[in-house]
């Protein structure tokens, strides 16, 4: 049987991974036709990564379920040693991220390359460490937690959903996810979807 919060975890990751691909493809697309991209929007989708997953889901797993695995097993102790690491890296690793964004956006085309590198690195860094967690410690918490631990687990996951895991955005994200979905292109939001070759305008003539 697979337990709730290791559903949610999984489903959590695909959609970080759908947006931070939609970032890398939308940057692709505007710098092939030579345009300007959409900062908003981008703005929008970065605030959501820092927010939901660097902020809710990783510390789900650091003071919840790494612990519990931790007193059950002392195997891969030095794996979620490192995963607690990552964790405290990206935090740091977003907001350089949200700060090259931000010099592209205030001083222009001569900071497009370095914006995108930054974005490029931390999505192999975080495409990274996602497969690390389903590889190796989502099975080994299936095989050693009690369901005592699986009840804490799934009620605290299960507590604030993401909303691009498709549940209904609470309150406090509900204006942002709102944002996102009718800026961004599919498969992420309701724009229209962008492939390279598409003709679209340039962002500053919108």
């Amino acid at each position: 049987m697979t337990h709730a919060t290791t559903r949610i975890i999984r489903d959590e990751h695909a959609a970080l991974s759908a947006m931070l691909r939609s970032i890398l493809l939308l940057l692709d697309v505007h710098r092939r036709q030579q345009s300007t991209p959409d900062f908003s929007a981008l703005r929008a989708m970065l605030f959501y990564v820092d927010q939901f997953p660097e902020q809710r889901h990783h510390r789900h797993e650091t003071e919840l379920l790494f612990p519990k695995l931790r007193a059950r097993t002392p195997l891969s102790r030095e794996l979620l040693d490192h995963l607690d690491r990552d964790h405290a890296l990206g935090e740091r690793n977003i907001r350089e991220v949200e700060h090259a964004l931000l010099v592209y956006e205030m001083l222009g085309e001569a900071h497009r390359e370095p914006f995108e590198r930054a974005i490029a690195r931390y999505t192999d860094f975080y495409l990274a460490h996602m497969a690390q967690e389903e590889k190796e410690i989502l099975p080994l918490a299936e095989r050693v937690l009690t369901e005592d631990d699986w009840r804490d687990l799934d009620a605290a996951f299960g507590a604030h959903r993401d909303p691009f895991t498709g549940h209904e955005p609470d309150d406090t994200y509900r204006a942002l996810y709102t944002r996102i979905v009718n800026a961004v292109p599919a498969p992420i939001g309701l724009g229209p979807a962008l492939t390279p070759g598409t003709p679209q305008r340039h962002a500053m003539q919108a």
